[in-house]
């Protein structure tokens, strides 16, 4: 037998590289978590640094500096606890991945804020406190103390996983500040009341309107002899209403005021809409072949629209929710006079890239921890009933936006997700064509009907989970006084140190 090799060891040597292994292994483990409040880090730096690239030679230069510095810090907020609501549905209802829902967000927002953003903007710099009775030397404090106030009052609710609304946070932070440094008479109650009123009925129309789409797509879809036949038929027809009216919005936004009637605005959106439908058709036949006549092979039909209806949600998020970061920060830009826009509460471009790109680094950074919570454990969503939530809550955003009102995307995603829950168990006791539909199928398989649950087991089966419905209400009701409250004392501490 050939003589065996000689192997050299160095007991000491090799538990000393084991030691070094493990403390890598260990380094590694705590420095993953700083990776993302790294890089929000180096963001708020860059966006300083572009502020400063636009207003290094004029006066007031440090305040619009730090002032973008804190903006950049609350669109970040937003992304990470806002933007959830547009993809948490499509995510939940496992029609796109999280990386996927995560790249798609991130660039229908960065769209939906620099092209359709301006409108609320103006609304949130200059609507809710009157420029014209607070004095351009106090301006400037008030809404540093607010952006301050709303992002810190978000960032904390993001770390509680509580989807709160960042527009009830910046209108509240606004007011309290704005009263804190010269009273309540400045204060715009008229406004006040309209975006109030818009509080409360944007995610009862959301709701609403989520729950008759679903109710359209189980009477002209689901329950019926064929599904697929159906879907080849209703799926086209959804995909060009949502593009039509897409195009639409489009339309009033980037033309002139005026330029365009309205008859011409709609035939657009019609003539848009009918293209899409001639280009959906074939794809949605080539998925449809095949495919077993069951609710699950819907799932794949529907897929493409729930994409479709997600991006556009983003898009709508991005051009209403844009201004909780900015708005402040473009009136700070203008009290100095280094607007670059054409009048107070027009925002200069440069504003607008900054709200833009960090709501999407937010996004992308810290987006993943609520997604799951709005997609997942409200209600159970599949591609069907998240496509319905998506449209009902981007059309009730878009229209929103047109109209410049700062509504609370989380409010409208969130009611029409609770608005596609309790349709559900209205629909699951009531629906006579429910009822027979499942009678047939009983009847065609030989399998004896379900006898009626009793009171305790209907309670169980409830397809809304009640605790996470008070819980999200508490959050609502108390973000516009803890985050005014927050503001008038920053806004105290900033007069007493730097004024």
């Amino acid at each position: 037998m050939p003589p065996r090799p000689t192997v050299l060891t160095k007991r000491t040597l090799d538990k000393d590289l084991d030691k070094i292994t493990r403390a890598e292994d260990a380094a590694k483990h705590v420095l993953r978590r700083l990776v993302a409040p790294g890089v929000g880090l180096i963001f708020v730096g860059l966006a300083m640094l572009f502020a400063g690239v636009y207003v290094f030679d004029r006066p007031g230069a440090v305040l619009v500096v730090a002032a973008a510095a804190l903006a950049g810090y609350m669109a970040m907020n937003i992304g990470a606890n806002d933007v959830t609501n547009n993809v948490g549905a499509a995510v939940g209802a496992r029609a796109m991945t999280m990386s996927q829902a995560l790249v798609i967000a991130a660039i229908f927002e960065v769209l939906g804020a620099t092209i359709a953003g301006g409108e609320v903007v103006r609304t949130i710099s200059s609507n809710i406190v009157d420029t014209v009775q607070v004095p351009q030397a106090l301006l400037g404090w008030i809404m540093m103390a607010a952006l301050m106030a709303a992002a810190l009052w978000i960032n904390l609710a993001t770390w509680m996983n509580a989807p709160v609304s960042t527009t009830h946070a910046i209108v509240g932070a606004v007011i309290g500040a704005g009263i804190a440094a010269v009273g309540p008479d400045p204060v715009n109650w008229r406004v006040m009341v309209e975006i109030t009123s818009s509080w409360i009925t944007s995610p009862l129309i959301g709701g609403l309107i989520a729950a008759g789409l679903l109710y359209l797509v189980k009477t002209l879809i689901i329950y019926r002899d064929d599904k697929i036949a159906a879907a080849r038929l209703w799926v086209p027809v959804l995909v060009a209403v949502m593009a039509g009216g897409f195009m639409a919005y489009m339309v009033l936004q980037l033309s002139p005021p005026g330029k365009y009637p309205s008859l011409t605005i709609i035939l657009i959106g019609i003539g848009i809409g009918l293209v899409s439908w001639l280009a959906a058709r074939p794809l949605v036949l080539a998925q449809a072949r095949n495919l077993e006549n069951r609710n699950s092979s819907l799932r794949v039909l529907f897929r493409m629209p729930l994409i479709g209806s997600a991006a556009l949600l983003s898009f709508a998020h991005g051009a209403n929710d844009v201004s909780n970061a900015v708005g402040p920060l473009s009136a700070i830009v203008h009290s100095v006079g280094v607007g670059g826009g054409d009048s107070i509460g027009h925002p200069p471009l440069w504003v607008m890239l900054i709200g833009a790109f960090g709501i999407s680094v937010g996004l992308l950074l810290f987006g993943p921890r609520l997604i799951r919570l709005v997609g997942e454990e409200i209600t159970k969503l599949n591609p069907m009933r998240a496509c319905c939530v998506a449209l009902s809550t981007a059309f009730t955003v878009i229209v929103a936006s047109w109209l410049g009102l700062p509504v609370s995307t989380t409010h409208i995603a969130v009611g029409s997700v609770f608005g596609v829950g309790f349709f559900r168990e209205w629909y699951t006791r009531h629906s006579k064509r429910r009822i027979t539909y499942i009678r047939s199928k009983a009847e065609s398989f030989d399998i004896d009907e379900p006898e009626e649950p009793n009171v305790h087991e209907t309670r169980r089966r409830y397809l809304v989970r009640r605790s996470h419905f008070m819980t999200i209400i508490a959050a609502w009701i108390i973000t516009v006084p803890v985050s005014a409250t927050l503001a008038a004392v920053i806004y105290w501490v900033m007069f007493a140190l730097f004024v």
